[in-house]
């Protein structure tokens, strides 16, 4: 008997986490937020159009309620909550995200402005004509089926779809460390396309783009770097600048309107954000040339009227809008999908050629069970004809027979004994009978009427209408470019179906240089002990409250026109522009300063607003003890991130202070430095000599082996205490040295 001890098991617990993470990560890769290459669609949209079809949900028949199909997805396929069912079924009824939506919904499933769908027991949806092509011939064996999570179901692992969904409808998913943006294509583009790719496997990218000239997405607009798109094609990655389309038209009083008529797919679902953005820029000024922004979209289609004062320059203004709004936008394009378990980025090429493959593949399964069904059907229908010839045998070994397994036995393999006949001569004739086990099954279960001349002549003609069937079946199965013809024939169908007029026009616009003058304003940068970091107006920040304020460590005043300048520990200063810090309210959290910056293992010493800095010197403290001053205008660059000052290998800063000269000139400013021995030296700041930013400086204290500076700045006079690494330090005790001398034992107040 095992005792408890010996039933642990030790594990290496790193080992234990990188594995069962990468589980987790394959488990969401493959199973939750990628689609699969072959039917472009991810399992949870998979499940819900196999429970709709369990559920008969056909396009000709009726509605049924979402929340039955959310139950049953969830009960039998799908067990990761009922919401996600429901926004993957929301999002398949969706004309303005899908070419080709696959769900029919009735009832409120939102809409392009952003209003959300109404709660799945007020909805209801059924299968739509593009779904079919789906799942047509699904209980024809044509894809592997397997177990559901508790093996109590068997369900598709891929659809046989036949329409190239994943071209035509796109796809969006964030998975573990990868994610995909498939843009979704005109269908019959697509269709053209494949058909190209069938006749010419050798077809290049560009002579498929002959065919696919690009993204069309649902709301149409504008991809303005169409020269672009081979390459994206080319690798499976890239980015699509698309612009809203607009027209202008005369309006009242002399003034002219800017029309959106089309807005970007990456806005589709989120219209009334766009609007909303419009409107703060018009109430907030920012560009003086509107005079009002409204919606008068409708069921004819989106329309945004943005009113320009009179006599201003609307291609000015245009350019502006496109720059702080999202009516010019991008789109990352990463055509990944999974492969045999495998996510892989594809090309347009691969991709078409990975859909021709299954097709392939579904036809040749197709055209074989058919072939197998017609083989077995012509044996019936042969053994019928033939036993009609010899019908009164067949009925006096019927009539002689004690059971039908005697009957049968004579059948197939001519058995005559214990079976009476009225004649030696049908005995023996009886004795000649060769039917096979289906044909005497079936030659027992034939009813008097196929005695009857008619009925005769269509077991004929059927077994000729079989034997043309066979032949054919048999060519197709045998030449691939039989099996080809067969697959575009379809699709050609599939085309007169879908096929819409493209929406989305490509075009090569060059991006030209906004000249609205921007809208000078005060503001306050906000950055808390955690480096979360945010900006407020003038107004915004005067509201708050004192207790709210304590919570921020680092509270810089600046101009919108202005960068924060951050210098950190590895001797690096980073730089970023105010407009690009988020504004938040008081409440907010804000943005980390380290993804603002791109800050790596450094920690920031001093945030200061550039306007200051070119107006300062900053003192500069290593922990191997040298001292500096430089001048803000050193600092002076457009690059995002630059050196502050050298520093020797395994060194780092370990004060950065801005001072204005004439407090440097005023002499009343006492530079203090403390070694992590407790050794303190103290020196007035106007003795600490400028130097450039890339030289080191002097040493500003003689450190013992092993000893380094813990804490450095300057004080005032009026200064008492410094407190750091929870202690107390008493600067005016700390006597003044040479900065070359070792330092005296710090003194430090002990709190009771």
């Amino acid at each position: 008997m095992s005792t408890q001890k010996d039933s642990i098991i030790q594990l290496d617990f790193t080992e234990e986490m990188r594995n069962s993470y990468r589980d987790y990560a394959v488990s969401v890769i493959i199973s939750r937020a990628l689609p699969d290459v072959r039917d472009g669609l991810k399992p949870v949209q998979r499940r819900i159009l196999y429970a709709m079809t369990e559920l008969g949900l056909d396009p000709d028949k009726p509605h049924r309620k979402s929340a039955r199909i959310v139950g049953d997805t969830m009960g039998k396929y799908h067990p990761h909550g009922d919401s996600s069912i429901y926004d993957a079924l929301v999002h398949m009824t969706e004309d303005y995200s899908l070419s080709v939506p696959l769900v029919d919904g009735h009832g409120n499933f939102g809409s392009i402005d952003g209003d959300g769908a109404a709660a799945m027991r007020y909805t209801e949806a059924r299968l739509s004509k593009g779904a079919m092509t789906m799942l047509e011939n699904l209980n024809q064996n044509l894809v592997p089926f397997g177990p559901n999570f508790d093996e109590s179901e068997q369900e598709p692992l891929v659809l046989p779809a036949t329409l190239p969904n994943l071209l035509i409808n796109g796809t969006t998913g964030i998975a573990v460390g990868m994610a995909t943006n498939m843009p979704p294509h005109n269908p019959g583009e697509v269709i053209d396309g494949v058909i190209a790719y069938m006749k010419n496997p050798e077809i290049t990218t560009r002579g498929l783009m002959k065919h696919i000239q690009g993204p069309d997405f649902p709301t149409g607009a504008i991809i303005t770097n169409a020269d672009e798109i081979a390459q994206i094609y080319e690798t499976g990655e890239g980015k699509l600048r698309v612009r809203a389309r607009t027209e202008i038209e005369k309006s009242d009083y002399g003034r002219q309107n800017i029309v959106i008529t089309e807005i970007p797919y990456t806005v589709a679902g989120n219209k009334s954000k766009l609007l909303e953005s419009l409107v703060a820029l018009a109430r907030d000024k920012v560009f003086e040339e509107i005079y009002d922004v409204r919606d008068e979209s409708s069921k004819e289609g989106i329309r945004l009227v943005i009113e320009v004062k009179k006599d201003r320059d609307i291609e000015n203004l245009l350019n502006g809008l496109y720059k702080k709004t999202a009516m010019e936008d991008t789109y990352g394009v990463n055509m990944l999908a999974v492969k045999d378990k495998q996510p892989i980025t594809f090309s347009l090429k691969r991709l078409v050629q990975e859909f021709v493959s299954f097709q392939e593949e579904l036809y040749t399964k197709e055209y074989t069970n058919l072939l197998e069904k017609a083989h077995a059907r012509q044996e019936i229908v042969e053994g019928l004809i033939k036993a009609t010839d010899v019908i009164d045998l067949i009925i006096e070994i019927l009539r002689g027979s004690s059971s039908v397994k005697q009957a049968k036995d004579c059948l197939v393999n001519g058995n005559t004994e214990e079976i009476s006949f009225k004649t030696k001569a049908s005995e023996k004739q009886a004795q000649t009978l060769d039917f096979t086990m289906p044909q005497a099954e079936a030659i027992l279960a034939m009813p008097l009427s196929r005695l009857v001349g008619l009925e005769l002549l269509k077991l004929h003609q059927e077994n000729d209408t079989l034997t043309a069937n066979i032949a054919e079946y048999n060519k197709i199965l045998g030449d691939r470019a039989e099996l080809h013809q067969v697959i575009m024939t379809r699709l050609k169908a599939y085309k007169k179906q879908f096929a819409i007029p493209r929406r989305t026009e490509l075009a090569n616009l060059t991006i030209k240089n906004y000249v609205v003058e921007e809208k000078e304003e005060e503001l306050y940068v906000l950055i808390d002990r955690f480096g979360y970091t945010k900006s407020m107006d003038a107004g915004a920040y005067g509201r708050m409250s004192p207790d709210n304020l304590e919570e921020y460590v680092h509270i810089v005043p600046i101009r919108n026109t202005d960068k924060l300048c951050v210098f950190t520990t590895a001797g690096n200063m980073y730089q970023v522009k105010a407009k690009s810090i988020p504004k938040g309210k008081p409440k907010d959290k804000g943005t980390l300063i380290h993804n603002l910056c791109k800050i790596e293992q450094e920690d920031p010493l001093l945030y200061i607003s550039f306007e200051e800095l070119f107006d300062s010197q900053l003192l500069f403290i290593t922990r191997h003890g040298f001292v500096k001053l430089v001048s803000g205008v050193e600092y002076e660059t457009n690059r995002q991130q630059i050196a502050s000052t050298k520093l020797e290998e395994g060194d780092e800063v370990v004060c950065v202070q801005s001072v204005h000269i004439e407090d440097v000139i005023a002499g009343d400013r006492k530079v203090i430095m403390i070694t992590e021995q407790e050794l303190s030296l103290g020196f007035g700041l106007e003795e600490v000599s400028e130097f450039k930013k890339t030289s080191r400086g002097v040493k500003g204290i003689a450190l013992t082996s092993g000893d380094q500076v813990q804490y450095a700045g300057f004080v005032t006079p009026e200064q008492e205490v410094i407190t750091f690494d929870g202690k107390e330090f008493l600067p005016k005790k700390i006597r003044n040295r040479k900065r070359a001398a070792k330092g005296q034992k710090a003194s430090i107040r002990n709190n009771p």
